[in-house]
């Protein structure tokens, strides 16, 4: 009988440390993400780890669409040879359901019936745990495949998982960085908008600013503050223009300046349209913010009772909504704000997470808990519109 290798992918894990990697959050919503090529990435890595052709890929994710039916992106993942698409469901609360059970059934029951000799397992849950141990007891080889971290060490894997399997390598960092991307235009690519320049609307169009709301310039200051420093003086208190002396009798008036000829409009340049920032809200920097990493060990994570680094936790809460900021709107930002004190599941769920993997501790208290979630509606407070 052949022998094979496969690979058990929990997307959840997978997408929400690679969008940590990339963004510095968890927000799944945050990246945009090229399957086919992370899933050609995975798939060479663990054949020539192995040395075994790869059997199949088994995706395990929620679906996206109603009654847990695959959105047009699982769709086009399921087509693709050697995938079998492994979908739970979203509760009305947002939550995954149905997606840990289903891989954990297969790692135990596909282990047992000996259908891969080395599976590569794409996931950093402890309740994965169990199952990785009865597959191993069908002589079932088990190794972790984790997200790397900028600091080079997998993302977020519990540390009882890592002691039942037989190994643990990191992804290919290449594979993650080329393949997965912020959804966010980069600062070093957005052109710093010109005084004087129109400003542009939603429809493209010049000088359609919506009535009482002020535009603010990239460096903080209004257009009509930054013209008026341009021009030395504001244009109301500019000095009137001598009068002329009148014409003496019998003099030929001048004559009338030819008008030059009007210069065709040129067409709007990539540049006026680069200036349309990815995202028309912002979270302001403060001096006063914190920058705390993990890879620094500046700060103790956790206290001698167990309670988390107030600043480590600030950081966690300004990081997450920053990155919901990027691509969020005008509307999504009064929808947030009418919600409190309920944070939408995709944002608590990213908060606790990132907590949790900053940290390094994967139970967190309820003390924690609510720390966090107070200081991201505290942030959420300074947003404003850009």
């Amino acid at each position: 009988m052949r022998s094979y290798c496969a690979v058990y992918v929990d997307v959840g894990y997978l997408l929400a440390s690679a969008a940590t990697r990339v963004t510095g959050s968890s927000l799944r919503s945050g990246i945009e993400v090229d399957y086919p090529g992370l899933i050609a990435g995975l798939v060479a890595q663990v054949e020539a780890d192995s040395g075994l052709p790869l059997l199949r890929v088994n995706w395990y994710d929620s679906g996206a669409r109603s009654g847990g039916q695959p959105d047009y992106h699982q769709d086009q993942i399921g087509l693709l040879p050697r995938i079998k698409l492994r979908l739970g469901r979203l509760s009305y609360a947002g939550e995954q359901k149905g997606v840990d059970v289903r891989l954990g059934l297969d790692l135990a029951l596909q282990g047992r019936a000996r259908v891969a000799d080395v599976v590569y397992l794409v996931s950093g849950d402890d309740d994965l745990t169990e199952a990785v141990e009865e597959a191993q007891s069908a002589g079932v080889q088990v190794v972790l495949l984790s997200v790397p971290g900028l600091n080079g060490h997998g993302h977020a894997v519990s540390k009882h998982l890592r002691r039942a399997a037989d190994g643990e390598q990191p992804i290919d960092a290449e594979i993650i960085d080329r393949c997965v991307r912020s959804r966010a235009i980069p600062e070093g690519l957005i052109p710093v908008e010109a005084a004087g320049h129109e400003q542009v609307s939603e429809s493209g169009q010049p000088g359609d600013v919506p009535v009482g709301e002020q535009v603010v310039a990239p460096d903080g200051e209004s257009p009509d503050v930054r013209a008026e420093s341009a021009a030395g003086t504001p244009a109301a208190s500019q000095p009137e223009a001598p009068c002329a002396e009148p014409e003496p009798a019998g003099a030929t008036p001048p004559a009338a300046p030819t008008p030059a000829a009007p210069t065709p409009s040129a067409p709007p340049t990539p540049a006026v349209f680069g200036r349309k920032r990815a995202t028309e809200v912002v979270l302001p920097s403060a001096q006063t913010t914190p920058t705390w990493s993990t890879t620094t060990g500046d700060l103790p994570v956790v206290d001698a009772d167990g309670v988390f680094n107030p600043e480590l936790i600030d950081v966690v809460a300004k990081n997450v909504l920053d990155s919901w900021c990027r691509t969020a709107t005008p509307d999504d930002l009064v929808a947030l704000r009418a919600a409190k004190p309920t944070i939408p599941g995709e944002l608590d769920r990213a908060l606790l997470l990132d907590l949790s993997g900053r940290a390094g501790v994967y139970d967190i208290d309820d003390a924690s808990r609510q720390d966090v979630r107070e200081r991201f509606w505290f942030h959420v407070a300074r947003v404003r519109l850009a």
